[in-house]
């Protein structure tokens, strides 16, 4: 406990095919990273969907926690 108030675990925070959608985004990216001449044709397009959709998550992460204090 911190402050005499639980920690919200990540699990309530975002929800879980959002965190499946972004994970494996993330996996197509980091393979086109470490190999990239098996990258598809559709890398660039994953690589800017992955970015927008962290972004979209963060944003709404960082909105979320500016109105409530629990």
């Amino acid at each position: 406990m911190l402050g005499g108030h639980d920690v919200p675990s990540m699990s309530r925070m975002i929800p879980r095919p959002v965190i499946w959608i972004l994970l494996v985004l993330n996996v197509v990216v980091l393979l086109g990273q470490l190999w990239p001449e098996g990258a598809p044709p559709f890398a660039r397009a994953v690589n800017i969907a992955f970015l927008v959709a962290s972004l979209a998550v963060f944003g709404w992460l960082a909105t979320r926690g500016r109105g409530s204090k629990t």
